[in-house]
């Protein structure tokens, strides 16, 4: 999401980096270094001043200019500004109230307002276990009312039925007599959208949260969207007194101005960060890590959080077990390893959660491995019968044709798939047998039942 601002902001610190001390000649030059880059980013003029002079500020005191390490020190004010300019860490949804708890969802067409509805009763339903409700009121949009059906029964949500031709509030006020009489915990609100701030669409949000009151009422802006995003959410603040702001598409190459600049402007909090279409690609917002990211840092905490709370650890368990034993790793195995890389958003969310100075080594080492690039080598592996997965030695010349022909690729690729395997299955035979697996499997939380004998 901040590629382009972490590159500048990381050139602009560099330059304090080897200085053995600083003075406002060169910290002032940084922080006009600093300016450029947060305007570049589409962050709003009147943040990137008061962030600047804050910045300035504590950087001309003592704490870093008398620093032994004053480029370190000047990071960390950085830091220190980026986190205080995005706000609070995030604790999810206010559901302090009455149930059903309704939670309104408003923005322009194109932010990805229905998507979100259907990630927020994803985590409503995993994290809180929250009996949900997801009602659409945008009967504006083609398929919009279809589109929040289907991620309701993908993500185990209940779903008020309606039509494109019920007015608007007719269908909240049935979905709200539906979600009471139901004993629903949580009531979704998708409502409408458009290109722009109209005076039809505000008149219609300003209605339905008169008439259904809703308890939280979400600002849905797409990272992406620079300046016009900060108008827009002072626009729909002044209609529904927001309460809170969901980011869109941080996945997306985006400038990061909205991020940086919604809170300052609208006073209001950002509490989660969508990065991604699948269901699960939500989290809470959490500033800290953000600007770690934004300063090249890395988030290796959330990292971590997402591979424990995405990755099949049954199966990661099945695997360890299996390689102990001295059974050989296979292409089952394999195709298993790839779906769940696939779901954890492919290497390129991962590695955009490391540090700046690893990513390069861990990419080289990763290879370009797209999202579609590991779909097609799922699809070479699932091309192959179940016989020549358990045993690739017998996938011989005809077999590989056979192959590349049923998954729909050249020959080329099913020899590069085999090859990989074979160095993978001889690294986990090492491993095996260097104990490396049990200790792996220890650090993450994994417990190898003991072998014979013992």
């Amino acid at each position: 999401m901040f590629d382009t601002l972490t590159e500048r902001l990381s050139s602009a610190i560099k330059s304090l980096s080897g200085r053995g001390r600083l003075t406002e000649e060169n910290i002032a030059d940084t922080v006009r270094q600093v300016r450029l880059a947060l305007l570049e980013a589409d962050v709003a003029l009147p943040v990137v001043k008061s962030f600047t002079d804050a910045v300035r500020e504590r950087a001309v005191g003592t704490e870093v200019t008398k620093s032994l390490t004053p480029g370190q020190a000047f990071i960390k004010v950085v830091h220190q500004e980026l986190t205080r300019l995005m706000g609070e860490a995030s604790t999810g949804l206010n559901l302090r109230a009455q149930r059903p708890v309704v939670v309104m969802l408003a923005g322009l067409q194109g932010a990805g307002k229905t998507t979100t509805a259907g990630k927020l009763a994803r985590w409503l339903i995993a994290k809180q276990n929250k009996k949900v409700l997801l009602v659409s009121t945008d009967v504006h949009r083609p398929a919009a009312i279809l589109q929040l059906q289907t991620l309701a029964s993908q993500v185990g949500a209940g779903f008020a039925a309606a039509s494109a031709e019920e007015a608007p509030l007719a269908i909240a006020r049935r979905a709200l007599t539906e979600a009471t009489l139901q004993a629903y915990d949580v009531m979704l609100l998708d409502t409408a959208g458009r290109l722009h701030v109209d005076e039809e669409m505000m008149s219609e949000v300003r209605l339905l949260e008169a008439e259904i009151h809703p308890h939280e009422r979400l600002f849905v802006v797409d990272s992406m969207a620079g300046q016009d995003a900060v108008n827009a959410a002072k626009a729909f603040d002044e209609a529904l007194s927001l309460t809170g702001v969901v980011l869109t598409k941080a996945d997306g190459d985006a400038r990061g101005g909205a991020a940086l600049s919604v809170r300052q402007v609208t006073g209001k909090p950002i509490l989660f960060i969508g990065t991604g279409e699948k269901p699960e690609a939500l989290e809470l917002f959490q500033p800290e890590r953000i600007a770690s990211r934004i300063l090249g840092m890395g988030d290796v905490l959330s990292l971590v959080e997402q591979v424990q709370e995405q990755a099949d650890q049954e199966k990661n368990e099945q695997l360890a077990r299996k390689i102990s034993k001295g059974k050989s790793f296979d292409l089952a195995d394999l195709r298993d390893q790839l779906a769940q890389l696939h779901n954890l958003g492919g290497m390129a969310a991962l590695l955009d959660k490391l540090p700046a100075h690893m990513q390069a080594g861990a990419a080289a080492a990763a290879g370009t491995v797209s999202n579609q690039a590991l779909k097609r080598q799922m699809g070479i592996i699932d091309s192959m019968t179940p016989r020549e997965r358990r045993r690739p030695e017998m996938i011989d010349g005809s077999r590989k044709r056979r192959i590349a022909a049923g998954a729909g690729v050249p020959l080329p690729e099913v020899n590069r798939l085999l090859k990989q395997f074979d160095h993978m299955q001889k690294t986990m035979k090492r491993m095996a047998k260097g104990g490396m697996l049990k200790n792996m499997m220890r650090g993450m939380g994994g417990r190898l039942p003991p072998g014979p004998g013992r």
